[in-house]
């Protein structure tokens, strides 16, 4: 069996329980809290020196982490749905536009950058939702428009993907944060139709062993 190491809250830990959930993979989820600092741990870190989730693991001892190549991985190896086009170019547009979040936004407002911001540039909570809600704003904002695009009129047209993987945790700290979703129309209805699927209701953070 696989496992899945990961937080509830964890974007990226997210973005794989979808797109486990979405090709039909079964798993053991194996919580690893980043609040008690779990992922720094003698045993976690001698599995994943990097100390983060995710991380996914087989029954061969196997190791992949980062959410990525873990993606990446599942696409090329496992049955059922693909998370990636097949066509060339409309391949790299989807990993292109998962990249404007995974790559350029969710980096800078996750717990140990917020954490930095606070005990070392003497943030209060205001501040430190002020950080996470700009910067997230930012991304989605130029997603936005990335999606706007001729070139992109596939997207939505297609069962949810890598993009899709990516995107909807992204939404969920958005909101979070408190960001109005109103400005992004694109993305906001690409998150309500994926909300509405079983699959990606069994992922959502609330609903894993770990939350609360």
């Amino acid at each position: 069996m696989i496992k899945l190491y990961g937080y509830w809250r964890s974007s990226a830990s997210y973005r794989v329980r979808i797109a486990l959930e979405l090709m039909g993979v079964d798993y053991d989820y194996v919580s690893v809290n980043l609040r008690t600092a779990e992922h720094r741990s003698g045993d976690y870190l001698a599995k994943n020196p990097q100390g983060l989730v995710p991380m996914l693991e087989f029954s061969d001892g196997t190791q992949l982490t980062q959410s990525l190549a873990i993606l990446d991985y599942m696409d090329s190896e496992f049955e059922g749905p693909k998370l990636l086009p097949r066509d060339p170019i409309a391949r790299a547009q989807i990993i292109a536009a998962a990249s404007i979040v995974a790559c350029d936004t969710a980096p800078i407002q996750n717990l140990r950058v917020l954490k930095y911001i606070r005990a070392e540039h003497d943030q209060d909570d205001a501040g430190v939702k002020a950080w996470a809600a700009h910067w997230i704003a930012d991304g989605l904002s130029k997603l936005e428009k990335t999606l706007a695009l001729d070139s992109y009129a596939f997207v939505g047209s297609q069962d949810p993907g890598y993009l899709e993987c990516v995107l909807i945790p992204q939404i969920y700290n958005a909101e979070r944060w408190g960001v109005d979703m109103s400005r992004f129309p694109i993305l906001s209805g690409i998150n309500s139709h994926c909300l509405a699927l079983e699959a990606i209701q069994r992922a959502l953070p609330e609903n894993q062993p770990d939350a609360g």
